[in-house]
């Protein structure tokens, strides 16, 4: 089994999931399509493979319902550390706090009552 799989395969159980909730500036809305998929994969795909293995990342565009925020960046982390280090590294580019307003910052982890009380998640 490759190292990728086994990478994966911890995924379905990560330690803790952060929802970070941001809203684009204005800088960025002044880009063009292209100059925003440029600036993302100058700035934000590096971290993103460098953390690969230890975090993974969903986005949800939510700027359709809601005017306080516009994105959802959902990080998934094998470890707390991980997370920490992958926000440091984004910490240093222009989507933090230049090209993003990084409104809120919610981790979270999944079904922590039913499991700290050994009961079965409620699930639908």
């Amino acid at each position: 089994m490759s190292r990728q799989t086994d990478t994966t395969a911890n995924f379905d159980a990560p330690v803790m999931t952060v929802f970070m909730l941001v809203k684009t500036m204005p800088e960025w809305l002044a880009m063009s399509v292209d100059e925003r998929f440029s600036e993302l994969g100058k700035h934000v795909e590096p971290i993103v493979q460098r953390h690969r293995e230890r975090v993974r990342l969903r986005f949800y565009d939510v700027e359709f319902y809601t005017a306080r925020v516009t994105d959802v960046w959902v990080w998934d982390a094998l470890d707390h550390h991980a997370y920490e280090l992958l926000v440091e590294d984004l910490r240093e580019t222009p989507f933090w706090d230049r090209y993003f307003a990084i409104v809120e910052i919610l981790p979270g982890v999944e079904n922590a009552y039913a499991k700290n009380n050994g009961r079965e998640a409620l699930a639908a």
